[in-house]
């Protein structure tokens, strides 16, 4: 069994900070002529003056959180993707929304081969992935680099669970894509029902955090699982290997840990946020902030692969919170307190509580206008626009912070 995916992983670290170096120098031509917001955004840059990573430094940064107001000024993708974009295949939608460009005519897009691989993925393998098809990028992420390793796919996207085990039963699957915590719902179940998927072996897992619990009881049951980190714009940024020693970088990028709210890199080990450069041809992100925090790990890993290593996601650079896989912004928060005029504030808390990520809507509302009608109906206004259940409670009115905080994110894992 290989190793490595191929050679770029074993570089030297030198070679490879030139080879990106140009490589960035040169999107940024590519974006200037043909994205027509690069063109704009990137004027006064000369691609021949980024000759080194402080040059790229100076370079401006786009924000995730800017994309929506891009995007309705320049529908559908604000104008960063390459024009005419025929490679493109397909527009998602997450939660905000916010559309991200994709290809199936392109093998591989969004770069997830690597990571599959570096998890026991191997060509001829039968894989059960749970990763959502529905407006969201993460199934066809997963199954199309699982094409391009020459595997076969079960797409089973998510719920359903009876009929999930039933077919890992049948088809009896070696490997596993999707959340840490669906996985454990799928085991768990099937350790009640009696039913035998024992033929998992390995998994890939992704969107949440992946508490060291899950981690051991998907050991001792024989499951190999390793993580990686990854969004719908970018594809691939880092993923874990043998080492389980922070998440290696993917080939296929440029990143820096910056300072929040600016470009400004950070020291090494001190937390910053993630931005990245990325090498796609077809969706040319420049200098592109993701709102994520991270860290930079010293020394490489010990698993042999050379590219540097953080430690993975840490939180958000701003209110933002990532939920079972799904992004939550606080404008949609916004969006069910003005659809209920009880609702004088509100914030929505993020726990984990019973190995699960919990959401819980705080709402000021006046004694008088209390009723459970009234909670039923803003727990509807909650799956409508955050896609995803929550519970509500009610709190006397001038009881929540006057701090500005809409999503407050405190969960912790054992």
């Amino acid at each position: 069994m290989t190793q490595h995916y191929d050679d770029l992983e074993t570089r030297d670290p030198v070679e490879r900070e030139a080879a990106l170096i140009k490589a960035v120098a040169e999107q940024v031509a590519h974006a200037q002529a043909n994205a027509p917001a690069y063109a704009d955004i990137l004027s006064d840059i000369n691609p021949a003056d980024i000759d080194s990573v402080a040059a790229i430094a100076t370079l401006p940064v786009t924000r995730k959180a800017g994309l929506l107001g891009m995007q309705k000024a320049a529908p559908p993708l604000g104008g960063l993707a390459v024009t005419p974009g025929n490679s493109l295949t397909h527009i998602f939608a997450s939660p905000g929304p916010i559309y991200e460009p994709g290809s199936i005519r392109k093998p591989d897009f969004w770069r997830m081969a690597r990571a599959l691989h570096c998890a026991g993925f191997r060509s001829g393998d039968l894989i059960h992935n749970t990763f959502s098809y529905h407006f969201t990028p993460a199934g066809m992420m997963m199954e199309s680099a699982a094409h391009a390793m020459n595997c076969t796919v079960i797409p089973a996207g998510v719920g359903q669970t009876e009929l999930q085990l039933q077919t890992i039963a049948d088809l009896k699957p070696s490997g596993y894509t999707g959340t840490p915590s669906f996985l454990k719902i799928l085991l768990d179940k099937a350790d009640e029902a009696g039913t035998d998927v024992s033929s998992l072996k390995h998994g890939l897992v992704s969107g949440e955090a992946y508490p060291p619990a899950f981690r051991a009881a998907f050991a001792e049951r024989g499951i190999n699982v390793l993580q990686c980190y990854a969004t719908a714009d970018l594809g691939l940024i880092a993923y874990e290997t043998e080492a389980v020693e922070g998440l290696v970088v993917d080939e296929g990028i440029y990143l820096e840990i910056v300072r929040p709210g600016t470009g400004d890199p950070v020291a090494e080990g001190e937390v910053g946020e993630v931005v990245v450069t990325s090498l796609n041809p077809d969706y040319p992100l420049i200098r592109f902030a993701t709102g994520d925090l991270s860290a930079i790990l010293a020394g490489p890993s010990p698993c042999g692969r050379t590219n540097t290593r953080i430690k993975g996601w840490m939180g958000r650079a701003d209110q933002t919170a990532k939920v079972r896989g799904m992004f939550i912004h606080p404008a949609q928060v916004d969006r069910v307190v003005k659809r209920h005029n009880e609702v004088a504030k509100a914030r929505l808390v993020v726990d984990w509580r019973n190995e699960a990520d919990q959401l819980s809507l705080q709402c000021e509302v006046a004694p008088e206008q209390v009723a459970d009608s009234l909670q039923q109906d803003i727990s509807v206004s909650i799956r409508d626009f955050c896609k995803l259940r929550g519970e509500v409670e009610f709190v006397a009115p001038g009881s929540l912070p006057n701090d500005g905080v809409v999503i407050s994110d405190i969960r912790q894992y054992e």
